[in-house]
């Protein structure tokens, strides 16, 4: 499974080498100066599986479809996650049989439903991720349940399409958490939205704002030149700034263990200079009673060793010193016995 720990950005390379290996490679060290988590690729080894020998845009991708032996070449120098995008069976099997870190394959949500690209995903044993882009629930959930069916539960689902680029209103981050509860498997968010959006940054880090933390953005380290997905690709500039503000959302939403306290708000929850101590309201003579007329809730310059909600302890024992007023009452001054306190006056039930 993909960590679900920190900030998990995967860097989109796409066809936007255009062919080209050495542009391809250069953009591979970008990824490992930035420090990204993840670099995808997308693996198309026989094209004529992935599209009809009519289609009008294969003669323009032929010549950007490296070869297992280009891949062989270009991955040799990838140092952090590899994620390859496979539009074919070759492509799956290659990634299968590669020695590589490959950490994870993606079915693309156009062969979403494309059970010989299911049935070989099946033999993967790592992650596969579904592309959810455009796609119905039934169509997700009939590739979940087939994948299940074959013995594959390292599932993860990738939300988001490139609409070159995608208008920010159609979003709909929301879709994330109603995906996650529905399938019971981990989101991630696919940003395809304008570069030059003055809030492009802000918004690709939306899904970890939400409580999902992998990001997956096209990037170029040749920012402005016109090439094949450049409509989505944000330059390193805008990729650091992203990294920064992801970083900054996961320590916010620290989903894991979100209802432990931190040291600070331990520190803010302190009873005494924070919160209110039990205290004497009067002077207390040792052996008295400790009732509710003679005791308080004010702040303190010391810490109390018991909560305001342990008062019962408090209540009904002796005092075995005498208590100055405002003095801290506790179980160091108190002769405590176990005893039912009655606190019906405190409450909506009393008669």
């Amino acid at each position: 499974m993909l960590p679900n720990n920190k900030p998990y950005i995967i860097g989109e390379t796409a066809f936007h080498h255009e062919g080209d290996k050495t542009f391809l490679k250069e953009l591979i060290s970008e990824a490992q100066k930035l420090k990204l988590d993840a670099i995808k690729f997308h693996f198309t080894v026989d094209l004529d599986d992935y599209m009809i020998a009519s289609h009008e845009a294969i003669d323009i991708l032929r010549p950007w479809c490296l070869t297992e032996s280009d891949w062989n070449t270009v991955l040799t120098d990838v140092e952090i996650d590899i994620i390859g995008l496979c539009n074919d069976v070759k492509s799956i099997q290659y990634a299968i049989n590669s020695s590589f870190n490959i950490v994870a394959i993606e079915i693309h949500a156009t062969g979403l439903n494309d059970i010989f690209l299911l049935d070989e995903a099946s033999k993967f044993d790592k992650t596969i991720i579904l592309g959810t882009g455009g796609s119905t629930l039934d169509e997700i959930d009939f590739a979940i349940n087939y994948l299940k069916e074959k013995g594959k539960a390292d599932i993860f689902l990738m939300h988001g399409f490139q609409n070159y680029p995608t208008d920010y209103k159609d979003v709909k981050l929301d879709r994330m958490n109603q995906l996650n509860k529905l399938f019971n498997v981990p989101v991630g968010y696919a940003d395809h939205t304008d570069p030059l959006n003055e809030h492009n940054e802000y918004i690709s880090c939306l899904g970890i704002a939400n409580g999902h933390n992998v990001i997956e953005k096209h990037f170029t380290h040749k920012y402005g030149e016109k090439r094949i997905d450049s409509q989505a690709a944000i330059s390193i500039n805008q990729m650091k700034k992203v990294k920064e503000i992801a970083s900054i959302n996961f320590d916010i939403i620290s989903k894991n263990n979100a209802l432990s306290l931190t040291p600070a708000e331990k520190k803010y929850g302190n009873t005494g200079p924070m919160k209110k101590a039990i205290v004497a309201r009067n002077k207390i003579n040792k052996g008295e009673i400790i009732s509710i007329d003679n005791i308080a809730f004010k702040r303190t310059n010391k810490s109390s060793s018991i909560k305001q909600i342990e008062l019962a302890k408090i209540l009904n024992n002796k005092a075995n010193i005498t208590i100055q007023k405002d003095e801290i009452i506790d179980l160091s001054n108190v002769d405590y016995e176990f005893a039912t306190t009655d606190i019906s006056q405190f409450t909506n039930n009393s008669k």
